[in-house]
């Protein structure tokens, strides 16, 4: 491209740079990425602290065979260098049995409601990380999941929180696939493909944007008695019945000069 070879990046290379450029307007802000278990390592950890420092953190989920260790006792007079882990408590999948019955109940803002969740939490060592953790596992009535973090001062509530936010990016990742069309492109020019997703994220901001400002909810398509929330495609269906045939097209007054703006114009037709 312009007499360049294309350089392609692994999605770790892409995440710290893309985590990178945000963190340069928050230059003192710690930065907590909330990952899924595919990042949540020292494949992703290592190289962000190495462009960030030591502001830079990591909540993911812990994989079940992940082998935890107690934080190092120190032995006063013992010759030879400090030992980095304790004695091995065994992984995720052994703690969560021996730890089920200490498990208390949070009351915590869940997935858009007030919901009671059974936890427990440890600060343990792990080596995939090569650091001290803390690991708070979450018991359901037959399932369980453990969380893991490299920010010791948040709390287990905090954690359980924080990871569960991590849905609404799914779910923006669907409304900006199926809804607004961000996966139908077939560009191949890296440029072509950057634009086409920023197009893409402006339109579903402009969409919930449009939202915020509605008087009542949209009607929803699929309503049952006991989901009143509106989704994404809700809201797209009323903007674009509000629109109606109006559309967002280009006036021209008598001296030639357009009214609207082409790229605002553009925009909006790719919302509706």
């Amino acid at each position: 491209m312009r007499g360049e070879a294309v350089v392609f990046q692994t999605k770790f290379a892409q995440a710290v740079r893309l985590i990178g450029d945000l963190a340069k307007v928050f230059a003192k802000t710690p930065i907590l990425v909330v990952a899924d278990s595919w990042f949540g390592n020292k494949g992703l950890l290592l190289p962000l602290r190495a462009a960030l420092g030591p502001r830079a953190h990591l909540l993911s989920r812990l994989r079940v065979n992940a082998a935890l260790y107690a934080p190092p006792t120190p032995t006063p007079g013992a010759s030879g260098r400090p030992r980095k882990y304790g004695a091995r408590l065994g992984n995720a999948a052994q703690l969560a049995i021996t730890l089920r019955g200490e498990a208390r109940a949070y009351t915590l803002n869940l997935y858009g409601g007030v919901r009671e969740v059974m936890a427990v939490d440890r600060l343990v060592m792990l080596k995939t990380l090569r650091c001290q953790v803390h690991v708070v596992w979450v018991f359901r009535k037959t399932q369980w999941i453990a969380l893991v973090t490299t920010d010791l001062t948040l709390t287990g509530p905090q954690i359980v929180e924080y990871y569960g936010a991590r849905w609404k990016i799914e779910a923006g990742f669907r409304e900006i696939k199926q809804e607004i069309g961000s996966a139908e492109t077939q560009t191949r020019n890296p440029d072509a493909v950057t634009n086409h997703l920023n197009f893409c994220m402006a339109a579903a901001t402009i969409t919930w944007i449009y939202g915020a400002h509605l008087h009542e909810a949209p009607a929803r398509r699929y309503a049952t008695n006991k989901r009143t929330e509106y989704a994404f495609g809700d809201l797209r269906r009323s903007l674009a019945k509000d629109l109606g045939g109006r559309g967002f097209g280009i006036d021209c007054q008598a001296g030639g000069n357009p009214t609207r703006n082409s790229l605002i114009a553009t925009v909006m037709d790719l919302v509706a």
